[in-house]
């Protein structure tokens, strides 16, 4: 008896820990993806953001899963983050055709000089065939 005593211990800290750490959720669904915005707390209580996006798949044998990507976004990025996706946002919606990317200098000072490139002057990437051997 005294086992399950301490099974549900664990289980009412393991609780009280999820609770702590979600601070705040938002779930936006956008087509066939899902987003979730979830604010949560690290141990010293300080404040961070985690963004998935969740996509339903149909695996073999038409088993459902989802494919998950989670990027975590600590509050003293935030500027420079919310900064960096207004800017690429504005840059779409003005239909702009030309792709840039701005890469920060190797030199010392790295904020105040930018060298620009053109979508030509990189490689595209597909993820989706990261992972596989």
């Amino acid at each position: 008896m005294e086992e399950a005593a301490v099974i549900k211990d664990d289980l009412n800290v393991s609780e009280e820990k999820n609770q702590k750490e979600e601070i705040f959720t938002k779930v936006v669904r956008a087509g066939k993806r899902t987003y979730f915005f979830d604010v949560k707390a690290t141990r010293k209580d300080d404040y961070y953001l985690t963004i998935t996006e969740s996509k339903k798949r149909l695996g073999k044998e038409g088993k459902v899963f989802y494919e998950k990507h989670k990027i975590f976004l600590y509050k003293e990025d935030f500027e420079k983050f919310t900064e960096g996706l207004k800017d690429a946002v504005t840059y779409i919606s003005n239909g702009k055709n030309e792709t840039k990317v701005t890469v920060p200098s190797s030199d010392k000072k790295a904020d105040e000089v930018n060298e620009t490139l053109t979508s030509e002057e990189f490689t595209n990437i597909e993820f989706d065939d990261l992972g596989k051997k």
